[in-house]
């Protein structure tokens, strides 16, 4: 899904200015659009463009503006610690150690440049690819000190919103609110003078202002908006709230009263609370989504220890560190003290489910140390994760994707360049999610190249879910595209050709004719191939349209060959057959039909169907197919299929089945069945092979579970199939899954690591016959398995299904196999158990069925293969068990077996000491 890829970039971190300082970076903090991050020291604040074109300017480009705060400041009103946007992204709000807030503006310049190109004459332009710094100009960006807040107590977190800033203090333990400051240039002939703050608000934490929270005596750590309206809290005693502002009836929601606090460039909020009398308008509402029990003894000391400033004696290994909400999948990741990463779902009527720990693997065993960072990328695939140690990327289901605990544990830290590999503090993802920004720990001997930025291969799926894109394997990166081989294969179907990419404007699978018109939209809601006609959902402009384009045409206004104006913005597309599915984000399902003819084609509208109180949030739907009863297919009229159609849909990470319910005329109705959840990726086949024809594919982070169904009323998971790679496709035609699996580089010799992605693939046709032979479904098996009777790798297929199937379900296969290999020469035994399996596995089978006499023949073969220990044991084991059953028969020849490989008789002797046997008994 998400692969690291190449190499790391190191960014220059130092501004090359004169007074410039070089201090160790505290943090980076990304822009609401993330077109722009800033980068702060205890006295300097940078800010970086994320991307710029690397065909058109120099990368990495140096700082794009820069802003040093004067000593003066920095003792005044104390050194920076963390630094927050605004939502619009011109203001920085930055937190110092003492009681204020500095606050900093951002505006473009735009009749300045920060790059010059040089003058070329425009005969000459033509024949020059344009090179660093000599193509369109980039506008300079200018930071400026608009003022600092006096805070009423220590700023322990701040959260810029919309209209006002909300941050906590610790003495006193509260939250604040302080609105945007205004300006007023009534009497001041146009200048700006005069700034005033308007609504200040302060909440005790305490039973009283808020009596949800489980410990009242805290302070709020760190304060975040996944969501419009919603916050989530971490509290000093490492819980973790969900929590919403909620504001009385009575109250005014456009209301800015309360008292006008003037302030100039070092004024400071009054003490009290300012505005009293808009308390009782608002007030907090919060439910708690990490909870932990305190030991008893913890409790009965907690009030001795409360004065005590040193830490105390038991320290919470599930307190949270750090909080990352993932919206699209309703999945909460809660980071804490002891290193676990921990994914919750959305609290249902106030009630956490319990949550899940994330495994990570670690070969080496290295410690990881607390969670210091965690950021979901905005498709919500994927959540990157910052440890004191390390750092990995997890996926929704909980798979790890990559992490720098696979690396040798032998790598020269003084060598290594890459020093992210031993831990970050920092990270955030970039626009499109093809860049990982990260900040490493820092390191005293070394200030500069303190940031990295790792470039990222992701599935086309996580961009479109459909069928063309889970058909083939298709990486794509920032700048181009991977394709697994193997589509233009002669035993492979022909088509997966074509392939159109869809950038932040426009379109492309050829180029574009007119750049003013590629630059005029952009394609929202997906792009799909009908023969030689791609179909783009687009948004221009506001409006909203669903265009077909021709392969063989350039693509231009001109060209269009045909427009279907839309009220809604698309959500996604699908084709099934000649029928296009549109869901719009009005809740709305439409249905056309794709009419082409010798000299043109048209969508035909046959209708629509709302879901509203049926899918609470459109935006979350990322998969879309129906089936067709097989009736309306034969006889029925295609514009009547919407009303009869079974609707497939996948939200979030819940695959929804819809099945429609009519009765006489009433309008139709839908049954909902959800048959399975946190599911990453869904592969759905109407025309399969045989049994699997209509047969639904889901990964989960760990297995593609297969659910073959030919009528909508059957689904249900059938088949698991474990995995040890990430999935990116289902071959049908070849019976295998295709995929990837990270690798990371690292050699002493190499002062970085080199990351890169290794294809795999596994066969599942003895899977799905696993499952067809233990439910007695012969002929069903044979008619499968003869599908696949021509491929290349068929009888490897017998194999693995002679080796899982076989032995698994028929307990006479073990007999048959030892008396296979009596009758075949010993030189060949090793070849016969690499296919069948190992005959130790088959002698532990034997003694837990009881069959105790084939357990015997085992010993025999595991002797010849020197695979007994020299103690015997397996002999002894199997020596018990006969005495247990009194197969006096059977201990004879055991004994003989004993002196037969051991003429002294040492291990017949230890055998009867071990089992309290005596030769008398066994005397007939």
């Amino acid at each position: 899904m998400y692969f690291p890829t190449s190499a790391a970039r190191q960014l220059c971190t130092v501004p090359p200015l004169p007074d410039a300082k070089a201090e160790a970076l505290l943090c980076i903090e990304p822009s609401p659009r993330k077109s722009l991050f800033c980068a702060l020291t205890r006295s300097e604040l940078t800010v970086w463009r994320v991307r710029v074109d690397i065909s058109l300017y120099a990368s990495p480009l140096p700082p794009w503006t820069y802003l040093a705060r004067s000593e003066t400041s920095l003792s005044k009103h104390g050194d920076n610690l963390a630094a927050s946007w605004s939502p619009d992204g011109s203001r920085i709000v930055i937190q110092t150690t003492r009681p204020y807030l500095v606050l900093v503006t951002v505006e473009y310049v735009p009749e300045i440049s920060a790059y010059h190109a040089p003058e070329i004459a425009q005969g000459v332009q033509r024949k020059f690819l344009a090179g660093p710094g000599e193509a369109q100009t980039l506008q300079s960006l200018s930071l400026a000190f608009e003022g600092v807040i006096r805070t009423e107590g220590n700023v322990i977190s701040v959260l810029a919103c919309k209209h006002y800033m909300l941050f906590s203090t610790a003495s006193p333990p509260a939250i604040q609110r302080i609105p945007w400051p205004a300006y007023d240039d009534s009497d001041s002939g146009g200048r700006l003078v005069k700034k005033s703050f308007a609504g200040c608000n302060t909440w005790m934490l305490n039973e009283e202002e808020l009596p949800w929270l489980v410990d009242p005596d805290v302070t709020v750590t760190e304060i975040q908006q996944p969501a419009a309206g919603v916050e989530t809290w971490i509290t000093s005693d490492g819980r973790v709230y969900l929590v919403r502002l909620q504001e009385s009836k009575n109250s005014d929601s456009t209301s800015d009263e309360g008292d006008a606090i003037g302030f100039d460039e070092t004024s400071f909020l009054q003490e009290g609370h300012s505005a009293s009398r808009l308390e009782h308008q608002h007030h907090w509402q919060g439910t708690c989504v990490h909870h932990y029990e305190v030991p008893r003894w913890v409790q009965k000391s907690r009030q001795v220890e409360r004065g005590n400033s040193e830490r105390p004696a038991y320290v919470e290994p599930r307190r949270a560190t750090r909080v990352a909400v993932n919206a699209k999948f309703s999945l909460i990741a809660i980071g804490t003290l002891s290193g676990n990463v921990e994914f919750a779902t959305f609290p249902i009527s106030g009630n956490a489910l319990q949550p899940e720990v994330v495994e990570v693997p670690n070969l080496f065993n290295r410690p990881r140390g607390e969670v210091l960072t965690m950021e979901w990328s905005s498709d919500g695939y994927v959540l990157a994760v910052g440890w004191q140690h390390g750092w990995a990327i997890l996926s929704i289901g909980g798979r790890c994707l990559a992490s720098n605990f696979g690396a040798d544990g032998n790598l020269d830290k003084g060598r290594l360049q890459d020093v992210f590999m031993h831990g970050v503090r920092d990270l955030f993802w970039g626009p499109g999610n093809f860049e990982l920004v990260v900040l490493p720990n820092p390191r005293p001997a070394k200030t500069d190249g303190q940031i990295f930025i790792l470039p990222f291969a992701k599935s086309a799926t996580t961009s479109q879910l459909s069928p063309d894109n889970t058909r083939y394997a298709f990486l794509q990166l920032d700048d181009r595209a991977l394709v697994y081989r193997g589509a233009d294969q002669p035993d492979m179907i022909m088509t997966g050709r074509l392939i159109a990419v869809a950038g932040r404007r426009g379109l492309v699978h050829y180029t574009f004719a007119n750049f003013n018109q590629e630059q005029s939209f952009a394609v929202k809601g997906g792009l799909l191939w009908f023969h030689h006609v791609l179909i783009a959902a687009i948004e221009m402009a506001k409006s909203y349209q669903i265009r077909l384009y021709s392969r063989d045409l350039e693509l231009s206004d001109q060209n269009v060959l045909y427009c279907e104006a839309i009220v809604s913005p698309v959500v996604i597309l699908s084709l099934v057959d000649n029928s296009l599915l549109v869901y719009t984000a009005d809740n709305m399902l439409s249905h056309y039909l794709i009419i082409p003819t010798s000299d043109a084609i048209r969508l035909h509208y046959c209708g629509s169907i709302t879901f509203n109180g049926v899918i609470a949030a459109p935006s979350t739907v990322r998969v879309l197919s129906w089936m067709i009863p097989s009736a309306q297919k034969q006889f029925g009229d295609p514009a009547d299929d919407l009303a009869v159609a079974t609707v497939l849909l996948m939200v979030g990470g819940q695959l929804v089945l819809l099945r429609p319910r009519k009765a006489g005329s009433q309008e139709v109705k839908y049954d909902m069945q959800i048959f399975a959840d946190r599911i990453e990726f869904c592969w759905i086949h109407l025309r399969g092979i045989g049994a699997l024809e209509n047969s639904l594919w889901g990964y989960d982070g760990r297995g593609p579970a297969r659910s073959p169904s030919s009528a909508p009323h059957r689904i249900k998971e059938s088949v698991n199939i474990p995995l040890d790679f990430y999935p990116l496709s289902v071959l049908m035609d070849k019976g295998i899954i295709i995929g990837a699996e990270p690798e990371l580089i690292a050699r002493n010799n190499l002062p970085f690591v080199i990351f890169r992605q290794a294809t795999s693939s596994h066969l599942f046709l003895h899977h799905i016959l696993r499952v067809h032979l233990e439910s007695g479904q012969v002929q069903e098996a044979v008619l499968l398995a003869a599908q696949y009777q021509n491929l290349v790798f068929f009888a490897h297929a017998l194999e693995v299904l002679l080796h899982v199937i076989f032995l698994d379900h028929f307990d006479v296969a073990l007999d048959v196999v030892v008396g296979c290999a009596r009758k075949t020469e010993v030189t060949r035994w090793r070849r016969l158990f690499n296919v069948v399996g190992s005959p130790q596995k088959l002698f532990e089978m034997c003694l837990s069925t009881g069959r105790l006499k084939t357990a015997g023949s085992y010993l025999l073969v595991l002797h010849n293969l020197e695979q007994l220990d020299e103690n015997n044991e397996d002999v002894i084991r199997l020596l018990r068990s006969a005495l247990d059953a009194q197969d006096w028969q059977l201990c004879r020849e055991l004994l003989r077996f004993l002196h037969s490989i051991d003429d002294s008789g040492v291990t017949l002797r230890h055998a009867l000491a071990e089992t309290g046997l005596s030769v008398e008994e066994l005397r007939p």
